[in-house]
């Protein structure tokens, strides 16, 4: 059994990416820059976009956060995309989802420019990511792939199962295995909540990719021996015997199961880090879409 180390692979990128910003800066060009809104203060969201921009330093990039009050109306905060969408300097952006109830979030994320989308939600990336045309993929699905790519897993002519739907990771992800290419060309399942007896399709697949977001669901007997598992799942269970008062854990039963797999992502430390790793290609990848036009 070997660990799918996120962790691991996602400072590989980041180091490649530093790289490449330094020698930007040494041509006197442009660096990246991303942008990120964060309405209110869901504890979460602080912690995610405050580890973007400490990531964005690190690197290189330009970042800009604004961070708006809970009570930002929904007209506000759509005057800020527009702003956003305007400004040259800004190579890309992200909207910190959940919003407040009182704002309509898919008004929001329409209203996004999909060339400054850098985490891939908008209709317009999905349609072309499912087309196999230049896009943002959507961080979590892209770092899933990079992940596979830079383990040498094969994937090829496999059965891949996935667990749950979401337009942020379980459709996309079920999409891009059943692509042509490196990671892809896989034979693809997708289950979710309303799936009969998953655990009768769970034992088939070579490839397991659960995102589900219910803590220890995949069991040891819901798979076969030697089986890819990627747990995108992130729950906080509480626990009074723990100091933050709850623990991190993920879809799937890791004890157990990474007894029978061959490759396996830990949680915390597998597709979390290759998320925001993720978005910092994407946005690297903006500035480059958008220099090429100027040129």
């Amino acid at each position: 059994m070997e660990i799918l180390d996120g962790k691991k692979i996602s400072n590989q990128i980041k180091e490649e990416i530093t790289v490449e910003v330094a020698q930007m800066r040494e041509r006197g060009e442009k660096v990246p820059h991303l942008a990120a809104v964060l309405v209110g203060n869901d504890g979460a969201s602080l912690t995610y976009v405050g580890s973007k921009v400490r990531s964005c330093k690190k690197i290189g990039f330009e970042s800009t956060l604004i961070h708006l009050p809970e009570e930002t109306s929904e007209e506000e905060l759509l005057k800020q995309v527009a702003d956003l969408n305007a400004n040259p300097d800004i190579d890309g952006y992200i909207v910190q989802l959940p919003l407040p109830k009182h704002i309509d979030e898919e008004k929001v994320l329409m209203a996004v420019d999909a060339d400054k989308d850098v985490d891939g939600f908008h209709p317009t990336n999905f349609g072309k990511m499912a087309l196999e045309m230049e896009s943002f993929i959507s961080a979590t699905p892209f770092g899933i792939m990079e992940l596979l790519r830079r383990y040498d897993v094969e994937t090829e002519g496999k059965h891949t199962v996935v667990i749950g739907r979401s337009h942020i990771v379980g459709r996309p992800i079920s999409i891009l295995m059943s692509q042509k290419g490196k990671a892809g060309n896989s034979t693809v399942t997708l289950t979710h909540s309303r799936t009969k007896d998953i655990a009768s399709i769970t034992r088939q697949a070579d490839i397991v990719v659960s995102a589900l977001g219910v803590p220890n669901f995949l069991k040891a007997d819901m798979v076969k021996d030697d089986v890819v598992v990627i747990d995108v799942g992130i729950t906080r269970v509480p626990d009074e015997s723990q100091e933050r008062g709850y623990y991190i854990t993920g879809d799937v039963d890791f004890e157990n199961v990474s007894k029978k797999a061959s490759y396996i992502t830990p949680v915390p430390g597998g597709v979390g880090p290759m998320t925001i790793a993720m978005l910092l290609k994407n946005t690297l990848l903006a500035r480059e879409r958008h220099q090429a036009k100027k040129a």
